[in-house]
């Protein structure tokens, strides 16, 4: 099981590296182009975000909080599931593109929720030639809903299915539509960026209808695959009588939860916006400081992570309960070994990493990627224990605990928004990791009390051993940090000291943890040995 599980996350975790490199490229050259800070920036942070807000409010984490589980309980039907599936995709789909079309007749009204408004040329917020910016740009990027929903729903089946690598790797030629179309706007673009009235008609459709494009071409992509999950696609209108009813009931506490999480998402940018007319980091800088944060958590949480849920939903399904504590042991030993070190990389290779986007100044953005790393380690707690819930068909229990974190962090975005406008994201990024180190205890108690300790003792000591191999890998860095410039000119670079000062933490660390006798480890360094032992 073990070995089946690594061989999918390592499947998971290429095509998630791939897509993540790009997604870097695609950032760093979006921020090379319309800046960190401005209205350009800002405009088009808030116009290509609505289209993830407004699919997380329909469907985000419905699909892998309830029809995971759902459709690997519909594999033992005598049809494999594929009656089951094909309705789930054509209801899904249908509601999802109804919404859509809903989404981007309101975009005047989207962009007013999600921003302050400033009344006149000395207001904060966004001025009127920013909302229309805004606007414009919310016009093209909103279809990305209905696209972004179909990538999801055949992405979970493949994923229930077994087929890991497709949804993953789709990504990828979205990034590469998206880095090209920002080449041909750099060519195109001949004013100032932070400037909103600079912008033209086509300047808007070449920098938003590309990117929207790019999340096309990653759905469509996916489809070709369904094949290989042994499922033929066919639209079929009859809900009725397939079990879709138990899906309904458990979605409605994730639709909850997401709402939640939205409210919380809207006073965010709204505190945000109120940074855009001093030219202060808000919108943008956060959104880039998150892609940052996200990148590790991507990688190795999610890649893990994914391949774990579905091993525990057939756990749960097949009553293993045994093998359930195992696999929730393991999956929280290993990823949070990479969160640790990882967390600690952030932290010190902040500066060199902002300045790739924004040059040596940086423009606050290394202290938001600072204060996101502080909550990466419980984050990937939260990701896993989340599931382990939806696993056992509880999405009640996840509601609640979310709605703790998102009330902690609005009370602290709200704090951040009545201090120094120039302390704004930094404020926000802080009470984000708060609230998500919050959000992870609640989680650790809750899944405590429904499944008992889980080999609490274990867990506790491999967590131990992280923190004391991280230590030893801070004081090298900070070392070899001291030697090296404050923040290069070059992107080469600043790219060159990051990857060398996480190598050489990462080796420290490992070393230390061998040493140690950790499990994880030892389970990761063991086929380097073996190959090393075949060699001589």
């Amino acid at each position: 099981m073990t070995n089946q599980i690594g061989r999918s996350s390592v499947l998971l975790a290429s095509g998630t590296v791939v897509s993540r490199i790009l997604g870097f490229v695609s950032a760093v050259v979006l921020a090379r182009t319309v800046g960190l800070i401005g209205s350009g920036a800002d405009a088009f942070a808030l116009a290509n975000q609505l289209p993830n807000n407004v699919y997380a409010i329909v469907a985000g984490g419905v699909l892998s909080a309830v029809f995971v589980p759902q459709i690997i309980n519909a594999q033992l039907h005598t049809d494999g599931g594929e009656k089951f599936i094909n309705r789930l995709l054509t209801l899904g789909m249908s509601v999802v593109l109804v919404v859509t079309v809903i989404a981007v007749a309101a975009a005047p009204f989207l962009v007013g929720v999600y921003t302050q408004h400033a009344t006149d040329a000395g207001g904060v917020g966004f001025g009127p030639a920013e909302l229309g910016l805004a606007t414009a740009f919310a016009w093209w990027c909103l279809p990305q809903v209905f696209f972004y929903a179909a990538y999801s729903l055949v992405g979970e089946v493949l994923n229930a299915k077994g087929v890991f690598g497709p949804f993953t790797w789709a990504p990828a030629l979205n990034n590469v539509v998206a880095i090209a179309g920002m080449l041909w706007f750099t060519q195109r673009f001949t004013g100032s960026v932070s400037v909103a009235t600079d912008w033209d008609a086509t300047e808007v459709a070449i920098l938003a209808g590309t990117a929207t494009l790019g999340v096309v071409v990653q759905a469509l992509a996916l489809f070709g695959f369904l094949g290989r999950a042994s499922i033929r696609f066919r639209p079929d209108f009859r809900f009725r009588g397939v079990g879709l009813g138990a899906t309904t009931k458990l979605a409605a506490w994730t639709f909850g939860m997401i709402v939640v999480t939205q409210i919380a998402g809207i006073v965010q940018s709204n505190i945000a916006s109120l940074a855009t007319a001093y030219d202060q980091p808000g919108l943008a800088v956060l959104r880039f400081g998150w892609l940052v944060f996200m990148l590790p958590h991507s990688v190795i949480t999610v890649s893990l992570g994914t391949a774990y849920f579905t091993q525990m939903s057939t756990d749960v399904r097949d009553k293993r309960w045994d093998r359930l504590g195992s696999d929730i042991r393991e999956s929280l030993a290993r990823i949070s070994m990479f969160m640790v070190i990882s967390a600690g990389v952030l932290w010190l290779t902040a500066t060199f990493v902002a300045s790739v986007f924004a040059g040596e100044a940086g423009n606050g953005m290394a202290a938001v990627i600072a204060l996101f790393a502080i909550g990466l380690v419980p984050f990937g707690v939260v990701f896993v224990l989340q599931r382990i819930f939806y696993a056992l068909e509880d999405t009640r229990t996840p509601f609640f605990i979310q709605l703790v974190q998102s009330t902690i962090f609005t009370i602290g975005a709200v704090w951040a928004g009545a201090g120094p406008v120039s302390q704004i994201a930094n404020g926000i990024a802080l009470s984000m990791s708060v609230s998500i180190v919050v959000q992870s205890i609640l989680m650790v108690i809750f899944v405590r009390r429904r499944l008992g300790r889980l080999g609490g003792k274990s867990l506790g000591v491999a967590f131990a051993q992280f923190v004391i191999a991280v230590v030893p890998a801070l004081g090298v860095g900070v070392i070899s940090r001291t030697s090296l410039p404050a923040a290069p000119a070059s992107i080469e670079l600043s790219i060159l000291w990051s990857v060398v000062l996480a190598g050489v933490m990462g080796a420290v660390y490992l070393s230390v943890l061998v040493m140690l006798r950790n499990k994880s480890a030892h389970d990761l360094v063991a086929p380097l040995r073996r190959l090393g032992n075949k060699r001589t």
